[in-house]
């Protein structure tokens, strides 16, 4: 029995050409909330299988892992005819095909949506996820997140002045592109829902790294005064920035009057509600270090954790800054159920949750190719000529050397 039946996206088929992040996380979505994904590897595999140490409990890279549970795992060469072979089979009935190579790379092997898949399958939705998109000044190019950072300016508002211009910690592009084309999918198939008819739909690690310069663009914009590095500090928000208690730091996030004198009345700054230089928020941004300077004075004595759930409970936005280990070991965190684990698996589920049509994460990643055999079978071809496929190194059963 199919446990996820009465999922958003039970009976939607997927074929899954991606690898490395942002497109095996869009596609891990889709398949948490119940979509077929029938996941396709080039012969020497996702590069992601060798991003290790670590491995889980099963030898697999955990970052390859985060990305490709609930899948079913084969591998073609879509070089040979046999390998296209398959791939057709498996459009036959797909709704959705998504690929991320480098621009051209279908259309050399005859594959290309207008080339030859618009017709032969009217009601696909086909995307894309390339670095830059396939023409322009950087057109046809790869993309990597860090380089995308760099490039688009997410680099030059993250650090401060002792650390210059700073990766954000997280690969922020990439994975904001997984939801990107996930939000580009699930709007073609509403239109073909009117229409009847599939489209090709675009996400690229470009656009999606410029639109994350928000306030910052807009502050360009309106001022021609190129933003600076402010470390955790916000460019338009004062008091929004990192403190240092007496046991560790957190992070104050003030937007209104209302709440910046109820934070004054918390931690003994009353004086400060009655100071000029603080009395609006443009006030406030105009003398943030003293701002800062009495802040950090008047919580110095108080231990984190307590201080932010007194204020957040006040109506005051705070945090303590913690690690990965201690977010995850949050007792709100089990309560959203965010951990997931299924068999020797564990991971986290995907951030949206559907009330009528709740997704729930299924399988382990899989092995490489481990499903290659029933998805053969189920596309009607014999065990001989899925033999000759191996032999053939069309569909091969193990990695490539």
């Amino acid at each position: 029995m199919d446990a996820n039946r009465h999922a958003a996206l039970h009976g939607l088929k997927v074929v899954d050409l991606t690898r490395v992040l942002a497109g095996p996380l869009c596609t891990q979505m889709l398949a948490d909330h119940g979509a077929q994904v029938v996941k396709v590897e080039p012969p020497g595999g996702d590069e992601t299988r060798q991003l290790g140490p670590p491995f889980d409990l099963d030898g697999q890279a955990a970052y390859f892992s985060a990305l490709n549970r609930g899948k079913r795992s084969i591998s073609l060469n879509l070089s040979t005819p046999g390998g296209q072979e398959v791939l057709h089979r498996l459009l036959a009935d797909a709704d959705v095909l998504i690929e991320n190579f480098l621009p051209g790379t279908m259309e050399r092997w005859g594959l290309g949506y207008e080339q030859a898949l618009a017709a032969a399958y009217p009601r696909l939705v086909y995307c894309s996820v390339t670095g830059f998109g396939a023409d322009g000044p950087l057109g046809g190019l790869p993309g990597y997140d860090a380089v995308l950072q760099a490039l688009c300016g997410v680099m030059s508002i993250n650090g401060d002045a002792a650390t210059g211009a700073t990766r954000v910690g997280i690969p922020v592009v990439d994975h904001l592109t997984g939801y990107v084309a996930l939000s580009a999918i699930l709007m073609a198939l509403l239109a073909r829902g009117h229409s009847g008819q599939g489209q090709r739909v675009e996400a690229t690690l470009y656009d999606t790294a410029l639109s994350l310069l928000l306030p910052h663009a807009s502050n360009w914009f309106a001022s021609q005064q190129s933003p600076q590095l402010l470390g955790s500090a916000h460019p338009n928000i004062a008091p929004y920035d990192k403190f240092r208690a007496r046991d560790g730091e957190l992070f104050i996030g003030i937007l209104n009057d209302g709440q910046f004198k109820r934070f004054c009345t918390h931690v003994g700054l009353q004086y400060l509600k009655e100071d000029a230089r603080f009395a609006t928020n443009t006030a406030r941004l105009a003398h943030r270090d003293e701002l800062r300077a009495a802040i950090e004075l008047a919580i110095a004595h108080l231990d984190s954790g307590p201080l932010c759930d007194a204020l957040m409970r006040a109506g005051v936005p705070a945090g303590p800054v913690l690690s990965v280990p201690q977010a995850l070991a949050h007792p709100h965190c089990a309560h959203r159920d965010m951990v997931v684990r299924t068999g020797r698996y564990t991971g986290l589920r995907a951030p949206m949750r559907l009330a009528g049509t709740p997704g729930r994460p299924q399988a382990s990643p899989p092995a490489f190719a481990q499903h290659r055999g029933e998805v053969l079978d189920e596309l009607g071809y014999a065990p001989d000529e899925s033999k000759a496929l191996q032999a053939s190194g069309a569909a091969p059963a193990s990695l490539a050397g």
